[in-house]
Formats: structure tokens, C-alpha cells, sequence
């Protein structure tokens, strides 16, 4: 949006003035604003008008805003305000000076290792602080990311998000929530989603800062959901082979169709990731193949020539046998002695009742 009078940008509440659009969706636009009461810099998200007419949606949307407003982390875009201003519904957030992760893997193709995993583990610490306070982000994707020059990430967008609490258990919609791309299996098929859900969606996210690219594309989201449902993803090394073995199973594993075969939230998932950054390559996984290594020679260590000593009349005396100082053990030899007087002292004894019962003639 180009720059206008400060008089002619429109003001929402009364409080919030309306800089410039920063971001735009199917669902709503973003935009750099102000908060003329506390004076401070704001992003808003104002939802379309066919979203902010209907009842059912504003209270589902207010629900939802008040969920994401109680989250307070250093990894989760903070919720101000929300409200409905002319028939628009929008929702007041903390601005974020930096960009969305999914406009830098365009930019990179793919990240670097270290980089990626120190990402991903941030957003695992954000998502998994929701999990525990029962909310599920529900469209986990790089566009809802949000990293900063210093590279902190923070992730947006829990404006869908719901409590867990008022999910039931054998709930089924016809509208599925999240985007087709990064959407779990079973929310493909229209269940509820989980905090396994958002793993899965993670996991996607991974995978394409790692390799560039999606496990499954498709421009029908038809076509795109079975996929999510039925297809293996196909193995994330086939496209970047400098990714570590270990690190290619934890992508399998948060990407298997099954949410029970994943890790059970998003704390879990980024507890494995730190392990995995502390802990060894094993060796095979480090040492590239003879095949493909350059056999650069080795420079051969000089022989050392060891002088013999000098010798000294002393050193050609013949020595003496060191011999070790003998141990005597004293009780043994008291013993021995004890006995050789109580065997003595018998023999008179015996000889004493011999001659008693046969007398000397």
C-alpha cells in the first residue's frame, strides 16, 4: 500500500491507525499499524467481510482470539486486542520486524543444517507451549513463522487454533482446517486435529527447509489430501544427502500416516531435535565414501633415531639380584611352637600310664 496522509488512514476502534499491508490471505490482510493509545508499533489482521458477517464465525472467532491471547512465549507471536470495527472483524498482534520462513526458503532453496534444526526447535518450544495449555495451532506452515534478524522465530496465526477441551472426540467437519500443503493425514480426512497433527505439519516444514521442497505436491487439493492419507513421503536424503541418517528416521517417524506413530506433541518432537544436535554423527554418516573421497597423500612422519646412553663403569658391574625383604609371620611360628609343646608334653604322660598297668619286673 503506497503512503498517504497521516489524516486518511483509516483508524479501527478509535485506537488502531493502519500503516501500510504487509501481508495478504485468503482469509484476511495484515497490516502494519499503530496503537495511538499505548504508542507503540502493532500488526493487525482484519478478516474479510464474507468471514465478519456471519454470527457463528464472530463467536467462534472471539472464542478462539481469547484462547490465543492467554499464550505469553517467547516463541509465539503475542495476541493484544481483537474486535469488530464497520462490520470487519480483527485481531491486534505483536509486530515482528523480520520476515516469514516460507518467503526465505525461496529465497535459499534449502537451509543450512544447524540452521534448520535451531529453527525448527524454536518452533517446537512455541507450538508445544500451546499443547500444553490445550490448543492446537491447526495450519502449521512456514508462512505462519515469523524470524527475525537475529534469527528468533516466532509463530503466528492461532487465530484458528481451538481449545482441545471443546473438541469432542467423535467430532467430524466438512470444512477441513489448515492449508492442503501442510495438513496432517487425519485432518485430510476431515477429523479432528491433534497435537500429533501439528507434529505432522512440523515435520513438513522441516522437510522443506532441508531439501527445498514438499514430500507431496499436487495443484488439486483433492489430490493433495489423498497423498497426505496414502502415499509415503518419498525419502528426504534422495534430495539432500548431507542429511545425517538419524535425522532422516525422526522426519520418517513425524510423517507417518498414523498420528499414534508420531511423537505425541511438539515439545516432544523438539526434545528429540536438541538430542539430536548434542550427540556424535556415527562414523559411517560422517565418512563419505571411498568412491567419492579425494585420496589426497598424507605426509609420512620423519623416523626418530634414538642415541644409545653413554655408559659408565658403573653400568658394566655385574648387579646384584634385587631380593625381596623376607616377612615373618609370628603367629604362625607361636602356633607351631605351641604345638610342639603340647605333643612334648604328652609323651610323658603316655609313658607314665604304660608303665602304671605294666610294672618293671
Amino acid at each position: 500500500m503506497q503512503a498517504q496522509p497521516a489524516a486518511s488512514k483509516p483508524i479501527l476502534s478509535n485506537r488502531y491507525q493502519l500503516l501500510q499491508a504487509i501481508g495478504t490471505g485468503g482469509m484476511a490482510v495484515v497490516y502494519r499499524a499503530r496503537d495511538m493509545l499505548l504508542e507503540r508499533p502493532v500488526a493487525i489482521k482484519v478478516l474479510r467481510e464474507n468471514y465478519s458477517r456471519s454470527e457463528d464465525f464472530r463467536e467462534r472467532f472471539k472464542q478462539e482470539a481469547q484462547a490465543a491471547a492467554n499464550l505469553s512465549h517467547p516463541n509465539i507471536v503475542t495476541v493484544h486486542d481483537f474486535g469488530l470495527d464497520q462490520g470487519r472483524l480483527f485481531l491486534v498482534m505483536e509486530y515482528i520486524a523480520g520476515t516469514d520462513l516460507k518467503a526465505i526458503i525461496k529465497q535459499r532453496s534449502r537451509l543450512e543444517l544447524d540452521e534448520a534444526v535451531g529453527l525448527m526447535v524454536q518452533a517446537c518450544a512455541g507450538i508445544g507451549y500451546a499443547h500444553r495449555a490445550g490448543i492446537v495451532h491447526c495450519d502449521v506452515k512456514p508462512h505462519n513463522m515469523l524470524v527475525t534478524p537475529d534469527q528468533r522465530l516466532k509463530v503466528a496465526d492461532f487465530g484458528i487454533a481451538r481449545a482441545l477441551s471443546s473438541i469432542r472426540p467423535d467430532e467430524q467437519h466438512d470444512v477441513i482446517w489448515g492449508s492442503p500443503l501442510y495438513f496432517s493425514p487425519e485432518q485430510a480426512a476431515g477429523l479432528p486435529p491433534m497435537p500429533a497433527s501439528d507434529v505432522y505439519s512440523l515435520g513438513l516444514v522441516l522437510y522443506e527447509m532441508l531439501t527445498g521442497q514438499l514430500p507431496f505436491q499436487s495443484e488439486d487439493p483433492v489430490e493433495l489430501a489423498r497423498m497426505h492419507r496414502e502415499v509415503l513421503p518419498p525419502h528426504p536424503r534422495r534430495l539432500n544427502p548431507d542429511i545425517p541418517p538419524t535425522l532422516e528416521q525422526i522426519l520418517l517417524k513425524v510423517l507417518s500416516k498414523e498420528p499414534t506413530a508420531r511423537y505425541r506433541t511438539a515439545d516432544q518432537f523438539g526434545r528429540v531435535l536438541q538430542t539430536f544436535g548434542t550427540q556424535p554423527e556415527p562414523i559411517e554418516a560422517r565418512t563419505p565414501p571411498a568412491a567419492t573421497r579425494p585420496a589426497t597423500p598424507q605426509p609420512q612422519p620423519e623416523p626418530t633415531i634414538i642415541e644409545p646412553a653413554p655408559t659408565t663403569p658403573e653400568d658394566t658391574q655385574p648387579q646384584r639380584p634385587e631380593t625381596a625383604p623376607v616377612s615373618i609371620d609370628w603367629l604362625a611360628v607361636f602356633l607351631g611352637l605351641l604345638a610342639v609343646l603340647a605333643v612334648g608334653g604328652l609323651v610323658p604322660f603316655w609313658l607314665y600310664i604304660w608303665f602304671s598297668f605294666n610294672p618293671v619286673p
